[in-house]
């Protein structure tokens, strides 16, 4: 049970930040830019995953990519692609719920970087998307990785939304967490889900150390 839930949380998890981290790049960089009508709304909704319970969330995923929702239903007749009661569903509300993880990380990183060099870059000729990727990215990969691995750590302990969404599935859907809840409703699994929480906790833990030592790279790169 411990290693399947661990390579299924793995990979859910590994799939979910990959492919949330090109939209939270997105997003950090609008957010990151000087004031504009709406800014607010934007971040607000960014940060929604933040405020709602996660159950909510799973609720909305489902009734958004549910089978038989419109949404959900016109994936599943087009492209064979679903996500309720799968594990690409179970990725894609813990790359939802972590979001807010990796745009605050990547935002705050963006903002520190110093003015003057894109008024240097821009005076030497240097476009918009020039400027981005030869110094406004590549001075946030500190909080970039920081983000990362931070959302990583927290999609790794996701719940609500995911067993709510894709249910709990053995070997499909259930993850570490889930597969906590599971050895604690069964008689006699005391000692399967103390081994799950322990391994849990030192993933978590990892994770956490991780971040920090990014985010100080961040903080070492502000100071000076």
């Amino acid at each position: 049970m411990e290693i399947e839930a661990l390579s299924l949380s793995l990979k859910i998890s590994s799939i979910a930040i990959l492919a949330a981290l090109p939209f939270a790049v997105v997003i950090a960089y609008i957010l990151a830019r000087p004031p504009f009508p709406g800014k607010a709304i934007l971040d607000g909704i960014v940060h929604l995953p933040l405020i709602l319970p996660p159950v909510v969330m799973g609720y909305l995923l489902l009734v958004t990519f549910g089978t038989r929702a419109p949404l959900g239903a016109w994936l599943l007749e087009t492209f064979n692609l679903q996500f309720a009661f799968s594990w690409t569903g179970a990725a894609l509300a813990a790359a939802i719920v972590t979001f807010p993880f990796q745009v605050r990380a990547i935002r705050l990183a963006m903002e520190s970087i110093d003015p003057g060099l894109m008024e240097a870059a821009q005076t030497l000729g240097a476009g918009p998307i020039d400027r981005f990727f030869s110094i406004t990215l590549p001075l946030a990969l500190p909080g970039l990785f920081a983000g990362a691995i931070t959302a990583f750590a927290a999609s790794l302990g996701e719940f609500g939304a995911i067993i709510t969404f894709v249910s709990n599935i053995p070997g499909e859907t259930r993850t570490l967490p889930l597969a906590i809840y599971s050895a604690i409703q069964t008689p006699g699994g005391e000692a399967a889900a103390a081994r799950l929480v322990i391994l849990a906790i030192g993933l978590a833990f990892a994770g956490l150390v991780l971040s920090e030592m990014a985010a100080r790279k961040v903080k070492q790169r502000m100071s000076r």
